[in-house]
């Protein structure tokens, strides 16, 4: 099997690029950003962050073992007596990103893209798992899913890999169109379109617009897409592609059809799935009727791609939930759902509707952050919660931030107990006096309200 690298041909094909020292240039096979990883005959690319300026390290890569580096054509004179083969281009995010495409050009696997407004990360570890029974996977190492972490993904695969996903994230208009292009995807999901990022995307509409970017990318590299047609804006935008894969957990006509069958106790679903007409039956060992959402979203390629039951069933066996994602803790007399990776409407509805099907205990708990990047209707988003508290009989409601305040002033008229916070300090001391025993808990929030410092206290408690 030959290797993958890149050769000097490939970096005279990129934009921009003055090579200097070609005389000592080999072709390489590793690409890094990270000055801090091995970098043994492997090219380093400084990136200029929000934080960090990857100029800042070039030195301390070569003495890694950088063989070739890529700088920002400004930076030239700093760098000019460096002996090794020394790349300027006009920006090397950019530069990233051809070299992306060069590779994706080389790599014979077979590329899946996943977005959504909710349940991609979830999606792409399950179909990663089920795959791994049958293929050899490389995936999106945790959400890195943006213009950087797509192509360091396409650029982390070799010739040994026959599958790569890769999840693709937003939050402004074009950034999957820039990210899709780079990965031509053979295969692309989009689970949903939902309320997110809408300070920027404005409104469902522009959601769609954004995340059909992947569609439109994948049909025009000759590539197949799945598509929820239980969502109403991908069901209807769809309809014009004939190269696709239909899934639905509400629908018994779709090409890969699921239906819940039942929630136990603890809140794992089973489901049944219907494919090319014969029944299949799951207990998923993950929680709550999204999780289910989100199988049959990764099915409906996994079943496409030749998995068998006998492969899921064993792919089953090693999905764990993500991190900071309805990731369920059992502790001795109360369950905390760990939910405080991010926060929208969508993402609270079906976080609230779990904890009513965990019927262990009758105490139900929720602490609240605010929702963030809602644009203008922001206040009525929160306070549209309410509805969804009262029908899934939560009891008590715990709120901090500014947004999260006009939650807390909606339920004032029904027999729930509440109380908002202020700061961080109030809402600290409370959870460490507050007796947890026989409840279940939810902590969830946008990234920026940390409600894992919360958690961590509730979850805590029970080691005291």
């Amino acid at each position: 099997m030959k290797k993958i690298n890149l050769t000097l041909t490939d970096f005279f094909n990129l934009p921009s690029a003055e090579i200097y020292n070609a005389d000592k240039f080999k072709p390489v096979s590793k690409v890094s950003i990270d000055s801090r990883s091995t970098l043994k005959n492997s090219l380093f690319i400084a990136i200029k962050g929000d934080k960090f300026d990857g100029h800042s390290f070039i030195r301390q890569a070569i003495e890694k073992g950088a063989s070739i580096i890529i700088i920002n054509k400004n930076n030239y004179k700093k760098f000019r007596d460096v002996n090794i083969p020394l790349i300027t281009v006009s920006d090397t995010a950019v530069a990233l990103g051809d070299l992306a495409k060069i590779w994706r050009n080389k790599l014979k696997a077979i590329i899946i893209g996943i977005s959504g407004s909710n349940g991609k990360t979830s999606t792409k570890e399950i179909l990663a798992a089920l795959l791994s029974q049958k293929f050899s996977v490389n995936k999106t190492f945790k959400n890195n899913n943006n213009n950087i972490g797509v192509p360091l993904t396409i650029l982390s695969s070799n010739e040994k890999h026959e599958i790569v996903i890769i999840e693709l994230g937003t939050n402004h208009f074009g950034e999957i169109q820039y990210t899709a292009s780079i990965a031509k995807p053979d295969y692309a999901i989009i689970t949903n379109i939902g309320e997110s990022h809408l300070e920027f995307l404005k409104n469902k509409r522009g959601v769609l617009n954004e995340k059909a970017s992947l569609f439109n990318e994948t049909i025009k590299a000759g590539g197949k897409i799945a598509v929820n047609v239980d969502d109403k804006y991908l069901n209807e935008f769809s309809k014009k592609f004939k190269k696709k894969i239909t899934y639905s957990i509400k629908r018994n006509n779709a090409d890969v059809s699921g239906k819940v069958t039942s929630i136990s106790l603890a809140g794992h679903p089973s489901i049944t799935v219907k494919f090319k007409n014969k029944l299949m039956h799951f207990e998923l060992p993950l929680f709550g009727v999204n999780s289910a959402k989100n199988f049959i979203a990764a099915l409906s390629v996994g079943l496409n791609l030749g998995l068998k039951k006998n492969h899921i069933v064993s792919g089953l066996k090693r999905i764990k939930p993500v991190d900071k994602r309805l990731n369920v803790i059992k502790n001795k007399n109360y369950i905390i759902i760990d939910d405080t990776y991010n926060a929208n409407p969508e993402s609270m509805k079906s976080a609230f509707k779990l904890i009513k099907a965990i019927n262990i205990y009758k105490k139900k708990i929720l602490v609240l952050g605010d929702m963030f990047e809602l644009g203008a209707e922001s206040v009525k988003f929160h306070e549209e919660l309410a509805k969804q508290i009262i029908k899934n009989k939560i009891n008590y409601v715990y709120t901090i931030g500014p947004l999260m305040n006009n939650l807390y002033k909606k339920l004032g008229n029904h027999e729930i107990e509440r109380k908002h916070f202020r700061n961080r300090e109030s809402l600290k001391a409370f959870l460490s006096q507050f007796d947890f025993a026989g409840s279940i808990v939810l902590v969830k929030g946008s990234r920026g309200m940390r409600m894992e410092e919360f958690e961590k206290i509730i979850e805590n408690k029970a080691n005291d």
